[in-house]
């Protein structure tokens, strides 16, 4: 399968929906990163040392520090010999990302970090700590292409893609957060990646299997996190979800539907006009039959748009047509306003009612509690503006 999903002479989404087109690929001419460990699988960092006329065996000590120990400062890394540290370090381990700011919310427990990227781009990304997890919201794209109008990301359109090592950056630095005390609750560990912050995930898929596979290698040469605590979220690339589906990763897959029928969904979420609600999600439904995991259906529910009683009802046989075995848990989310947007957040009544319609048709349905929305880290808020 190539490497897009589709051409990038997308169609505009409908009239009153969004100004923006589709996109689907990266602007051209666009500089790379630097090669990092993270992008590469240990023979490929034992073989860049080598090319480099560096002794391949260090390439395992570099990626204990970076990968178990969390360490990000050079001199910390005792077993390197001190003549050939730097060069080691800038081959394996070259500055992917500068942190500009951190805000936080929630006594602490959240955080969002604001980014620039090597070339200037700006992502941010959000660490929320709970009582019994940690989760790394990350972005996978500067910017994201799917044009969604009630998202500030989406209004923001595409920038690049983010680079494997450069989205694997965001988790480790979280990690770091953790270890080193620096959230309330004392010393702790990321135990949760969820790939629902700026960008499509699935657009930038080479980049996001291959961070996938990091966070999940065994430690050193990964972070050695388990597949079915990571979350990859899309609009809805049903042929990336088909081949997410046959990976053999057992991730969790979230499916923004944010609409039952196709014709609000045209306007809502434009990738609709070229994947239907019925072929997504029956794409969500194969991937829940291949793997046996169960799929997340994300709605965000806006006040007199999509939050009827009608839409609930048909949301539930839509999901319902697919089979009852369990295959699927609907994750209402209320509106994360931004503002100037005519979208607003449904009434808790009506959220209510919704989550009673789904429940009567035996959907598993729960109300998202959202964080970090008073310094803009919540779902589709995020915006990554220096300002």
């Amino acid at each position: 399968m190539a490497d897009n999903p589709a051409p990038t002479d997308s169609p505009t989404a409908p009239e009153g929906a969004t100004s923006l087109k589709l996109v689907f690929d990266e602007p051209r001419g666009r500089r790379k990163p630097p090669r990092h460990l993270a992008d590469l699988t240990a023979p490929e960092r034992k073989a860049l040392l080598e090319e480099h006329g560096l002794p391949g065996f260090r390439a395992k000590q570099l990626s204990t520090h970076y990968f178990s120990r969390l360490v990000d400062d050079p001199a910390e890394m005792t077993d390197l010999p001190a003549g050939q540290r730097d060069e080691l370090v800038s081959t394996l381990l070259p500055s992917l990302m500068t942190p500009l700011r951190t805000m936080e919310a929630d006594k602490g427990t959240t955080r969002k970090t604001l980014w620039r990227l090597f070339d200037g781009a700006l992502v941010e990304s959000v660490l929320m700590r709970y009582p019994d997890r940690a989760t790394v919201c990350v972005s996978s794209q500067a910017g994201c292409g799917m044009a969604c109008p009630f998202c500030a990301t989406g209004q923001g359109g595409l920038q690049r893609n983010m680079s494997t090592a450069e989205i694997v950056e965001q988790v480790v630095a979280g990690a770091r957060s953790m270890t080193r005390g620096e959230v309330p609750g004392g010393p702790g560990r990321v135990s949760n990646v969820v790939f629902m912050g700026m960008g499509e995930p699935l657009a930038n898929y080479k980049a996001v299997i291959g961070t996938v596979r990091r966070l999940t290698d065994p430690t050193p040469d990964g972070l050695g996190m388990s597949a079915r605590n990571i979350t990859v979220s899309t609009v809805g690339l049903v042929p990336r979800m088909l081949q997410l589906a046959d990976e053999g990763i057992p991730v969790t897959l979230a499916l923004s539907l944010h609409a039952p029928d196709d014709e609000l969904r045209n306007d809502l979420v434009p990738i609709n006009t070229r994947y239907s609600v019925d072929e997504t999600v029956d794409a969500a439904w194969n991937y829940a039959q291949v793997t046996k995991r169960r799929v997340s259906i994300e709605y965000a529910m806006m006040r007199g748009i999509n939050d009827q009683a009608w839409r609930a009802d048909l949301l539930g046989d839509v999901l319902q047509a697919r089979g009852d075995w369990g295959w699927v848990h609907v994750n209402l989310i209320p509106l994360n306003e931004v503002p100037g947007s005519r979208f607003t957040r449904s009434f808790d009544h009506d959220m209510d009612e919704f989550v009673r319609r789904l429940e009567a048709k035996g959907i598993s349905t729960t109300i998202r509690d959202t964080r970090g929305s008073d310094i803009d880290a919540a779902c589709g808020q995020l915006a990554a503006t220096e300002a």
